[in-house]
Order: C-alpha cells, then sequence, then structure tokens
C-alpha cells in the first residue's frame, strides 16, 4: 500500500512537471493582457443622416443610428510578447428613416488610438459597416466589422498610458446637430 502510495505522488509530481512545460515562454506568460482605455466618443455615437437640402425632420430623416457598445479583447503578441493585438467590434443600432431610398445604409465609424491625454494621434482607422434592411424591418441591431490595432509596448509603457476611441465619422453638421442635442 505504501508503495501504490509513492508511485501515486510521482505520478502527480510528474504531470505537475508536465503541466509547468506547455506554459508559453517570455517575461509575461499566459497572464492575461491589458487593454487601453476604450471608449465611445459621446460627440460621435449618434449619426443621423438626412435628404440633401431637405429640412431637417422626421419626414426628410434617411437614417438614425448609434453605436450601443462595444466588445474587445487584447492580446499579447510579437516574438518577444511586447506589443499588444488590440481587437475591436462595435456593436451598432440603426432606423431607417422615411426618406431612405433602398434597403442599404451604410455607417461610416472608426477608432483612434492616442496616448491618454489625447497629445498625440498614434493609429487612425476607418471602416463602414453595410446594413441591409429586410422588408418591413426598419430597425436592425447588430456587431460591426473588427478593427485591429497594435500597440508595441516599449519598456516601462502600459496599456493603460493610452486610449482608444469609437466613433462615427460625422460631417461638420452632424458633429453639431449632436453636440446641440447632446448625448441620447
Amino acid at each position: 500500500m505504501a508503495k501504490s502510495l509513492r508511485h501515486t505522488a510521482i505520478l502527480g509530481a510528474l504531470l505537475a512537471l508536465g503541466a509547468c512545460s506547455s506554459t508559453p515562454s517570455g517575461p509575461l506568460g499566459s497572464a492575461q493582457a491589458p487593454c487601453p482605455r476604450i471608449a465611445i466618443l459621446a460627440d460621435g455615437a449618434d449619426l443621423t443622416a438626412f435628404q440633401a437640402g431637405g429640412p431637417r425632420d422626421l419626414t426628410a430623416m434617411v437614417l438614425d443610428a448609434r453605436i450601443t457598445g462595444f466588445d474587445a479583447t487584447c492580446d499579447y503578441s510579437g516574438r518577444d510578447r511586447r506589443a499588444l493585438d488590440i481587437r475591436i467590434t462595435p456593436r451598432f443600432e440603426a432606423e431607417r428613416g422615411p426618406a431612405a431610398q433602398g434597403r442599404a445604409a451604410e455607417l461610416p465609424w472608426f477608432v483612434a488610438l492616442s496616448d491618454v491625454g489625447d497629445t498625440t494621434l498614434i493609429d487612425r482607422q476607418a471602416f463602414t459597416t453595410r446594413l441591409t434592411f429586410p422588408t418591413n424591418v426598419p430597425r436592425l441591431v447588430g456587431p460591426g466589422a473588427t478593427a485591429r490595432v497594435s500597440l508595441p509596448l516599449a519598456e516601462g509603457v502600459r496599456a493603460v498610458d493610452y486610449a482608444i476611441r469609437i466613433s462615427f465619422q460625422l460631417t461638420p453638421e452632424q458633429l453639431a446637430q449632436n453636440r446641440a442635442r447632446g448625448p441620447r
């Protein structure tokens, strides 16, 4: 019986050592990667499009959309794991207006990476999400494309030292309208 316990203990130790050898190498091991601060710009969270040259009321509305949230993951990347691979997928809600022509709508949006004080723009990527409204369906909810941002982590640099903003790409008139209306 003592021999059986000793064999079990040795087998357990070997299994534990085998598990240790499968741990990724590198200074960070298998630690969960931190993400920078990610936020939706309040002034750019809504997009309301009207017919060109028409009034700015419900009868002339082509599309009303908003960024309702996002999903984000951050993973270490690079041979020495000194970079972050950041994937951001925004969630949209869109309503087709009475003045819409056709069933398709395009939502222009972007992600911007800056230092946390917003003094330096490091990366900006623009995207367009195309929505197709089925017949008799005036409202859609769903994800946009996934944005990928790479952030090198030099010595002493932390993910929280950076910020990522998500926003619709607005015209000056749309931006002024959002600021006048305020966040919804």
